[in-house]
């Protein structure tokens, strides 16, 4: 027998799901969170939760927030549940299912005033995002906002009615500055280096297109702390939603299952307040930039670096991808000789005893991750996750041989089909133009590193550019598994 989740629902859960000890309606909205999807409800919305289940800081309510279609169907989904979220961690020796209510409403997606009006709150004193990597109008080759995209241009022509979330933002900020209300502190949890000075550049430039004594204003009164985030988090299907029924007897409308691992480091840089996530396991420091580097290199550049060879011999899971050899022993080649040996020293965290965690949480059957998960956005990971250890090894005069192979693996990737000749299908902003741009690299490789946009100066210098092209072209003739031999043997 199984239950719908709900609030009247809570008290009827078998022991081993646990409920919240705190009362969803004694929770006052204290934070604004664009990106309603499943990492946030696995990070940031859990360890809320935990820190509300310690009887403290109740002040700091969730409410949701989006911009786009999809949000609208989770804000419908949630809604119909009470904004509750059955959350299951579990790995080979632990498997743990509980029920997070940190989530007190959901603002109508597409109703710029009301946004803008709830934002214009003064209880709400930190606005936060989980908009990805690509949500942030960043030109991939430079690293820097773009004030030129159509819908940037669009919200600052109209900021009263503004459709992107940095438009929201700057009009909520714009109110309370017209209201005299302190400003927010706003904080990105994406994967991005230094998403605390990107998310400023973006809200800054709109904000400069618009006026630029409003932008000195902007930079003068509003926190962007950086901080690093961490949870692996699949996206939920059918298959989690039955093994929720099955073994929990929950019925979730759209629940999130993740490792039982989180990490969350932050800079402590929040003028008008905070809730006190130190509690409950967040790691404040002054500067998160070597961690936050440490974590976007080793991890989302490991998993960048799988992705794609796993893709084109045909691996569906994550997990099963670290138990074929070729794979496992690529990443730990690539990682060991050309990734960690450029990262500047972590506070209290050898390089060595990360990468063996990360090899474990790769690793992890339980939770599901997929292949095809990791290969979507490539156009905006690996100008993140990749090419700028490319650019470091480069400068360095070092070898480049596994990062090379690691790019050229992406466009054969993009190139539509697997060794097997399956279709690649895959998400991606730019999906058609890598397609074809892929397709032409097969007799000439240098028309897929013609995207500027994407691969910038490491595109063009002649190392790389001889690297990439012998190695794609080895791909095409071998194909993914006789290649990664090949670098195995250093006969690549």
């Amino acid at each position: 027998m199984t239950i719908k989740l709900s609030q009247n629902a809570l008290p009827q859960f078998s022991a081993n799901v646990s409920v919240p000890s705190y009362k969803q309606s004694d929770l006052k909205a204290g934070i604004i969170h664009f990106g309603i999807g499943n990492f946030h409800r696995a990070h940031q919305a859990v360890y809320l939760d935990e820190l509300f289940n310690a009887g403290t800081d109740h002040e700091w309510g969730l409410v949701g927030a989006g911009v786009l279609p999809s949000d609208e169907i989770m804000r419908q989904k949630l809604k119909d549940q009470d904004w509750l979220t059955t959350v299951v961690e579990q790995d080979s020796g632990h498997r743990k299912a509980y029920v997070t209510s940190s989530m007190i409403d959901y603002i109508q997606p597409g109703n710029a005033a009301n946004t803008i009006a709830r934002l214009a709150d003064p209880e709400i004193r930190i606005v936060s995002l989980t908009i990805t990597e690509g949500g942030y109008f960043i030109d991939p080759a430079s690293g820097k906002f773009n004030p030129q995209h159509p819908a940037i241009a669009a919200d600052a022509a109209n900021i009263g009615s503004p459709k992107t979330v940095f438009g929201l933002i700057l009009a909520g900020l714009i109110r309370r500055r017209s209201e005299g209300t302190p400003a927010f502190t706003v904080m990105s949890c994406d994967n991005i280096p230094g998403n605390g000075h990107v998310t400023s550049d973006a809200i800054c430039g709109l904000a400069a297109l618009i006026d630029p004594v409003l932008a000195d204003w902007v930079k003068q009164n509003v926190a962007f702390p950086n901080g690093m985030v961490d949870r692996i988090t699949p996206a939920t299907t059918d298959r989690e939603r039955n093994f929720l029924a099955t073994e929990f007897g929950v019925e979730d409308n759209w629940p999130v299952f993740c490792e039982p691992f989180k990490q969350w480091v932050l800079e402590d840089h929040f003028p008008t307040g905070r809730p006190a996530l130190e509690k409950v396991g967040v790691t404040f420091v002054e500067d998160v930039a070597p961690y936050e580097l440490m974590k976007i290199r080793i991890l989302n550049g490991g998993h960048a670096a799988i992705a794609y060879p796993a893709s084109l011999m045909d691996i569906h899971f994550v997990h099963e991808a670290m138990e074929e050899p070729l794979i496992r022993n690529f990443l730990t080649k690539l990682e060991r000789e050309e990734i960690i040996p450029v990262l500047p020293p972590v506070p209290d965290m050898p390089f060595d005893q990360y990468f063996d965690l990360i090899i474990r949480r790769f690793s992890n059957p339980k939770i599901g991750d997929t292949i095809q998960r990791l290969c979507q956005d490539g156009s905006n990971r690996q100008p993140k996750f990749i090419l700028p250890t490319t650019a470091d090894r480069l400068r360095a005069g070092d070898s480049i041989t596994g990062l090379s192979l690691v790019s050229a693996l992406w466009c054969r990737f993009c190139a539509g089909t697997t060794d097997s000749g399956k279709p690649t299908d895959y998400l991606d902003a730019s999906a058609e133009r890598l397609k074809i741009e892929a397709l032409k690299a097969k007799g000439d490789p240098k028309a897929f590193l013609a995207m500027t946009d994407i691969f910038g100066d490491v595109g063009t210098a002649p190392v790389f550019v001889e690297s990439f092209s012998r190695i794609l072209r080895t791909l095409w003739d071998k194909g993914a598994r006789e290649t990664l031999e090949l670098y195995l043997e250093n006969k690549l």
